[in-house]
Formats: structure tokens, sequence, C-alpha cells
């Protein structure tokens, strides 16, 4: 009798939160989402954890090049990109969660430069910078009306751009905004954005297909996110940043 109520203490210690299984995301710094300078490591870090907190995992955040965090999830070395956009390249190599926020993505020019996006033709024989890895859309990156030249960070094209190295770059108008800011607040004088968005994408947690447990991380982030949606949780979160959903 002793043996099984001793068996049955222990499988109630290993389910229980001390014992929770740890799942490694992997990103580079977009703040707000994700920032390494915010002790909660950003928005999205917040929501994923809060999400997989009700299912029992713990998440441990790792910054790497966004480049190297997408190949790492592809192949099983990290678990999660947190904060992924679709493209039909990525969803052959990736399992999507539930859609989490939004993103608009502008473009962003010198101050007083009188471009306006109007669709891809807008962007003919200029010289776009865009971050190696991101997925700005295939329309975008098929494109051959205009040039794209990759680095890797946003920072780096922005000082590209004031330098007029390159014509325009392009980010989610919120990430830039702080992004910039950090970095030097008097960069943000001599950038602006376009009124049209390239595009809106939402944004979601993945997993790698050749991850064995690909299926076990999304499903229980799923069901960690319409848990914390349900009991205030989320909007607790969002309210912090600002936004609303």
């Amino acid at each position: 009798m002793k043996k099984i109520l001793w068996i049955v203490g222990l499988v109630i210690a290993l389910c229980s939160p001390a014992f929770a299984k740890t799942i490694v995301a992997a990103a580079d710094p977009w703040p707000p989402f994700v920032d390494p300078a915010n002790p909660t490591d950003g928005l999205s870090l917040e929501i994923v954890r809060a999400a997989y907190k009700t299912q029992g995992y713990d998440v441990k955040m790792v910054y790497v090049p966004w480049a190297r965090a997408e190949a790492g999830v592809k192949d099983g070395t990290y678990d999660i990109l947190p904060n992924t956009w679709h493209t039909d390249a990525r969803a052959k190599e990736l399992l999507y969660s539930k859609a989490y926020a939004v993103n608009a993505v502008k473009f962003i020019k010198r101050k007083g430069d009188t471009f306006e996006y109007k669709g891809l033709d807008s962007l003919k024989g200029k010289r776009v910078g865009t971050v190696r890895g991101y997925g700005y859309g295939d329309a975008f990156l098929q494109s051959t009306a205009f040039s794209r030249d990759e680095v890797a960070d946003v920072i780096t094209n922005v000082k590209k751009l004031v330098s007029e190295r390159i014509d325009l770059t392009l980010e989610d108008e919120i990430v830039a905004t702080s992004m910039v800011a950090k970095e030097d607040i008097k960069l943000l004088d001599q950038i602006e954005f376009s009124k049209e968005a390239l595009s809106s994408n939402s944004l979601f947690v993945t997993a790698g297909l050749k991850n064995p447990n690909h299926k076990a991380i999304i499903d229980a982030f799923n069901t960690g996110y319409d848990t914390i949606k349900s009991n205030g949780t989320l909007a607790g979160i969002l309210k912090k940043y600002n936004l609303s959903k």
C-alpha cells in the first residue's frame, strides 16, 4: 500500500509546476514583441509564457539572429519561433499556431521623401533594405520591379537609409519606432512611415515539422491561448503595452 501511495505521489509531483517541461524559444530582438531589455522578454513572450504555463510548460528564450533561429526551429534545435509571419515556403517546414497578434508592415523613408506605397509597381527601380530571413510575403520577395538589399537587422537598414545607401526599408511601425528610439532617438527625426502598409501580417507561434513533438507543442499553445483569452490574462498583458484585442 505504501508503495502504491509513493508511486501516486511521484506522478502528482511530476505533473506539478515544479516539474514543468521546458520549451526553448529562439528569435532575434524585435521590441516590443521580443525584447532582451525587457525583464519579461517582451509582448510575444509574455503571451507565449502565459499560454504555455496553463499547460504545465516553462519557456526559455534564446536570442540569436533570425535566420539562425528559423533554421534551428526547422531542424529541431529549438522548439519554437514565438513571433512568425506566414509564408508558403515556411508552411512547408513549420506548423503554425492560432494567430495571437497582427503587424502592419509599412515602408520607412527619409524625412521629406514624397514616396507613397501604391502597390509593388510603385517600388520600381528602388533599393529596398530587408532583413535576412524575414517573411515579407511571397509577392514582395519574388518581385523583380526593385532590388532587395539584405542585412542582419532593422537598425542597420535604418542607418543605411538615412545615409542614402538604400531608398527604403520596411518594418512593423510599432516595432521600428521602438527599436530606433532605443538605438538613437535622433534617428526618429530623420525618418517617416508610408501611409499605406505593404501588408498586415498575423503573428503566430511555430514549431518545426522535423521536431517529433511539434504537434504537441503547438496544440499546447493553442489550448493555453484559449485559456488566457477567456480568463482575462491576455487582456491584462495587452493593456500593459497599450494594445487591445
